[in-house]
């Protein structure tokens, strides 16, 4: 005896069956009920969630043999021969359905409407024509149905099913006005795991606990594909439906390999990429699939690490792979795992070489720095986010591998501070005034010591400076020169005996790398621990 696809045979018969969908049936069930239906439906929602099923449903509530008058549920017998005929999509006199993409020219809409003009089979009994991708009928096809859906004939109800509205409003704007619309949405995935869980239960299949709920992923909130896929997976495992045998049947990526890229990517293990993605490629694997299992499992990542809960997410294995690697990553280092994801999705699903797509990926999250946050480095350092300066010793970093020990302080001068002294470590001060502002290192560099009197340091300029701007920023140059000599200084700035005065250059406007450049500098100005940090760990600062 052949057996039965469960997508058909668990095909709903009733409005109260049609899961997640309520808003349609209670609207559906209560016109019905009222006896307020409307001459043109349209449903329209993603593929397999319901609305052919809702469309024949409609029909065997119009044209059922037992319903009562009297009873206002609108709901249909599904026993009676009219509503059997009907659930399976047998030919009747009252039900017809039409499939658009077959019959989309204007010829094919001349005849519905013909077809549609003659009464149904029964005084009590509805004519109902079910149009299924009804965004497949041409304009000219629309055109012709306008009038009668305008004004269509006594006890005739259209019911136009379609996954994309957005082609009927292009290209016949006018019938939607003459339409009810009804939107589905797709299933969330708890709600297919229970009802596969119910189905399996009725069939008697054994399941494991993981299995139901990677078939409901895999399904993306379709409720016959779903279904389908659970047919599929029963081929595998001996009679049981376990992970694994999902996995086989279905051609999806292990856990294992997801835990293996976590590690990957915790251990920024570069060098691991290639070969990593050459077992994938020899093993046949989708890397399309393997895309989608590594944003779920980041988006696992992500929630444990936040402290977010989600009871459905994951598979026991990729829990325990997520539980033993968060601790190398932060949120923020997460989100642009994500961020780098979605850039590069569409190009590893459409590119005939997305192999290296694919590489490409994993080695930008390998060699992706870590964030860390700023209190953190300066609790490394032995300080505090306001202290001033840290202590001078080496600080072991602790979340960036790569992070140097501090740059060392500069030697103060010793003894008495001469002006052959002070040249000698000018290089020195020139490299102090670089870390506060690398314009002004430049300008300085024009500038040399050519004086020392009275704990006062005269610079003199050459032709090619700018005295009157060095002039203005002479705190900043004495701070050099007091961190690099260990004296405080009073500076004044001359220009060089010889050197020819200079015009004052042109105002420039600033690129916006320039600007950016310009407020960092400010930020770093205002906060000495953000500075000094910076300074001594080389970190790269960010708006």
């Amino acid at each position: 005896m052949t057996q039965v696809a469960l997508a058909r045979k668990y095909r709903p018969k009733r409005f109260a069956d049609l899961i997640g969908q309520e808003h349609v049936a209670m609207g559906l069930a209560g016109a019905v009920g009222k006896n307020r239906v409307a001459h043109a439906y349209l449903l329209t929602g993603p593929r397999g969630v319901g609305k052919t099923t809702a469309a024949r449903i409609l029909a065997m509530a119009l044209n059922c043999e037992r319903r009562k008058q009297a009873d206002d549920s609108g709901e249909p017998c599904g026993e009676c021969d009219s509503c059997t005929r009907t659930w399976s999509g047998s030919a009747t006199l009252d039900v017809i359905e039409i499939d658009a993409a077959s019959n989309r020219g204007v010829d094919d809409a001349r005849d519905l409407r013909e077809r549609a003009m003659y009464a149904a089979s029964g005084a009590n009994r509805h004519k109902v024509y079910i149009v299924d991708e009804a965004h497949m009928l041409t304009r000219e096809a629309w055109n012709a149905l306008l009038k009668i859906l305008e004004e269509p004939p006594p006890q005739v109800v259209f019911v136009f099913a379609t996954t994309d509205p957005q082609k009927i409003a292009n290209a016949a704007a006018p019938v939607l006005s003459r339409l009810q619309r009804f939107d589905f949405r797709r299933l969330g995935p708890t709600a297919v795991a229970d009802r596969l869980a119910h189905v399996a239960k009725q069939e008697g299949i054994a399941t494991d606990a993981d299995a139901l709920p990677l078939i409901a992923r895999v399904a993306a909130g379709g409720m016959r594909d779903a279904l389908s896929l659970l047919d599929q997976a029963l081929v595998f495992g001996d009679g049981k439906v376990t992970a694994a045998g999902v996995r086989a049947a279905l051609g999806l990526i292990d856990d294992e390999t997801y835990a293996e890229l976590l590690g990957m990517l915790a251990e920024r293990r570069s060098v691991d990429v290639f070969p990593f993605v050459a077992r994938l490629v020899e093993s046949g694997a989708d890397l399309s699939e393997f895309v989608n299992g590594a944003g779920e499992v980041l988006r696992l990542l992500m929630l444990r690490i936040v402290g977010g809960a989600d009871a459905g997410a994951g598979s026991e294995a990729a829990r325990a792979a997520v539980e033993k690697y968060a601790h190398a990553f932060t949120a923020g280092d997460v989100l642009r795992l994500l961020k780098l994801l979605a850039e590069c999705e569409n190009a590893i699903r459409r590119s005939p070489n997305a192999r290296l797509h694919v590489e490409t990926l994993l080695l930008q999250w390998t060699l992706m720095d870590r964030t860390v946050e700023l209190s953190e480095v300066m609790e490394a350092m032995g300080g505090s986010p306001r202290t001033a300066r840290p202590e001078p010793q080496r600080q072991a970093p602790v979340t960036l591998r790569d992070v140097e020990a501090k740059a060392p302080i500069p030697e103060p001068i010793t003894g008495d501070l001469s002006l052959s002294a002070v040249q000698a470590r000018w290089p020195e001060v020139l490299n102090a005034v670089a870390k506060k502002n690398r314009m002004l290192r430049e300008a300085l560099a024009h500038a040399a010591p050519a004086a020392l009197a009275d704990d006062t340091l005269h610079l003199a300029v050459d032709g090619m400076g700018d005295v009157d701007g060095l002039d203005q920023r002479r705190p900043v140059i004495a701070e050099a020169v007091a961190q690099v000599t260990g004296r405080k200084l009073r500076i004044t700035i001359g220009a060089a005996a010889g050197a020819a005065p200079v015009a004052a250059p042109e105002p420039v406007r600033l690129d916006p790398k320039g600007d950016r450049d310009e407020r960092l500098r400010l930020y770093r100005a205002k906060d000495k621990s953000l500075d000094t940090a910076a300074d001594l760990l080389d970190l790269e600062l960010t708006e």
